[in-house]
């Protein structure tokens, strides 16, 4: 049964992107933030150490380890940066591992783009005929969907941070691309869709995230035997195949584990959801409540799938917003199919508070900067040396042009929105994905000595160095975090055990949390902290055996 389609689009609506526009903002989005950085705290710097490890021999390749505890999940992730680290000895081993990474976020952009280009040109998501013609054509208007289901994605506030880091959610992110892309594109390319099914889901278990990959494979099984398409059919045999090379690669890395934290708040998921899917969360809710009619088309269940695995995913693991990075490329290509109901008003508001917010953040990341360089305004650079103690500006040309070429590049894009354009699918993504960009490469070029300063854990091991012997080059340190160990191991450069109980270690030298006991046999030599640490107790304390 042929149902009335709520897309009602003109010739003049899918007016195509300009290709070199949409490739110089992928390029302001991806690459800031890749050089001049040390790795950040957490999730990244552990992520670091682990291929730090491997590359410099400290742990197999195998089996992952920082200061001899191994890592969970996967081994893949690691590999990459590892054998990037290797194959780049002339480079920075931070800048190194970054570099495939950077490349697994363009994989991102790509196959969110062909998913949602093939998902737009099946029937039920075409828009509606007009009666004396002039409507759309099917491939102009499926790339124009597949512009603004990328826009959407490098607007969402979620993927900023976390699409920036060298963490096994990344590659996730990447195998649930593809695989989305491996759905979409059934119907069209067969052989294609079946190639990239039967690496995604291996990948995406061999990652760290097996039961993602089976929840996926099984629902992209269930969704296939009630297509129409005799294509999508077909490749029911070859997801039941990657199905078993899923299990299989899980099963030889020791994937499987119990991740499940249960006790989130409905509060704290919302609040979670609301801003961690802006902006593409909200019109992916318009796109499935205008095209619910359409509930069961393939253009949208194959987005919404891989949407509600890794939304249970999140609630399951109490919020995690890692889990609910997954999601993002569903969420982009529900956004897309909402861009042809949208109203004339809604669009130009959403353009307005775009101008609005990105120029006023984009003014108060400037004054930030002239105030560290110039003492004017005074208030930023006071709070600035109260908050980041010790720390000293410092002057970059090169950051400064590519800052300058930013703001007129925005300045740009915003005299080119409101003068043309004005029918174009993509209109209402424009600006939000362009000011994103700008926010992200000011940040990463204005900002980010005292960023860098702020998230590095390279300050406090500066601060711990002084106190230890020239000849000593063993520590202990039990029950430090995973990223406390690969600080101490990368930018202290020691032999750290993070195993093991302290008076049976070998090491002369040992670390331990502040406001912890002093164990018998060992005296206090220094207690160091962040210098961007507020909290009293926070920090390391300096031990030698007596």
């Amino acid at each position: 049964m042929n149902l009335p389609t709520p897309a009602i689009v003109a010739e003049r609506g899918v007016e195509r992107l300009p290709r070199l526009a949409l490739i110089l903002l992928c390029a302001a989005y991806v690459l800031p933030g890749l050089f001049g950085r040390d790795p950040w705290r957490n999730a990244d710097l552990t992520a670091f150490g682990f291929m730090a490890s491997i590359a410099d021999g400290r742990a197999p390749w195998w089996q992952p380890a920082i200061a001899g505890i191994p890592a969970e999940g996967g081994p893949l992730p690691y590999w990459l940066g590892a054998l990037a680290i290797k194959a780049l000895p002339f480079l920075d081993e931070p800048v190194a591992a970054r570099l495939p990474y950077a490349l697994v976020l363009v994989g991102v952009l790509v196959a969110v783009w062909y998913t949602c280009f093939h998902l737009a040109r099946t029937e039920a998501a075409q828009p509606v005929a007009f009666a004396f013609g002039g409507e759309a054509q099917a491939v102009d208007y499926a790339r124009a969907l597949a512009d603004g289901a990328l826009l959407a994605l490098m607007a969402s506030l979620g993927l900023l941070q976390l699409g920036h880091e060298t963490t096994p959610e990344l590659l996730q992110l990447l195998a649930v691309s593809v695989y989305l892309y491996g759905l979409a594109a059934a119907p069209f390319r067969p052989a294609r869709a079946r190639a990239a099914v039967l690496i995604a889901l291996p990948v995406l278990a061999a990652s760290g995230a097996p039961t993602v990959a089976c929840a996926l494979g099984l629902l992209g099984v269930l969704l296939n035997h009630r297509s129409s398409y005799a294509e999508a059919k077909a490749q029911r045999v070859w997801l039941l195949g990657a199905l078993t090379l899923a299990v299989l690669a899980a099963w030889a890395f020791d994937g499987w584990a119990w991740r499940m934290r249960p006790g989130l708040q409905l509060g704290s998921l919302l609040s979670l959801l609301a801003w961690f899917c802006w902006p593409a969360g909200p019109l992916a809710l318009w796109t499935l409540w205008r095209w619910r009619r359409h509930g069961l088309r393939r253009h949208i269940t194959v987005p919404a799938i891989a949407l509600l695995v890794p939304l249970a995913a999140c609630i399951t693991m109490d919020g995690s917003e890692r889990a609910l990075l997954l999601a993002l490329p569903s969420l982009a290509i529900l956004a897309a199919f909402a861009l042809p109901t949208l109203s004339r008003g809604f669009s130009a508001a959403v353009d307005w508070f775009s101008v609005f917010f990105f120029s006023a953040a984009a003014l108060f990341f400037w004054l930030y900067y002239l105030s560290m360089h110039t003492g004017w305004p005074p208030r930023p650079l006071a709070n600035l040396r109260r908050l980041a103690e010790g720390f000293e500006p410092e002057f970059s040309l090169v950051a400064l042009l590519f800052a300058i070429a930013a703001t007129l590049a925005w300045l740009a894009l915003v005299r080119w929105r409101t003068a043309r354009h004005r029918h174009a699918l993509w209109k209402s993504l424009a600006l939000p994905a362009g000011g994103v960009a700008l926010g992200w490469l000011l940040v990463m070029s204005l900002l980010l000595p005292p960023l860098d300063y702020a998230r590095s854990l390279a300050p406090l091991v500066a601060r711990l160095k002084p106190y230890m012997p020239a000849d000593a080059n063993c520590l202990a340190a039990p029950g430090q975090s995973l990223a406390t160990l690969a600080a101490l191991e990368w930018h202290g450069g020691w032999w750290v055990r993070g195993l093991g109980a302290l008076n049976a270690s070998v090491c002369s030298h040992a670390v331990i949390s502040a406001g912890q006991p002093t164990p018998a046999g060992w005296r206090v030599v220094a207690q160091v902290k962040r210098p961007t640490d507020r909290s009293g107790g926070a920090g390391l304390v300096l031990l030698q055996r007596q």
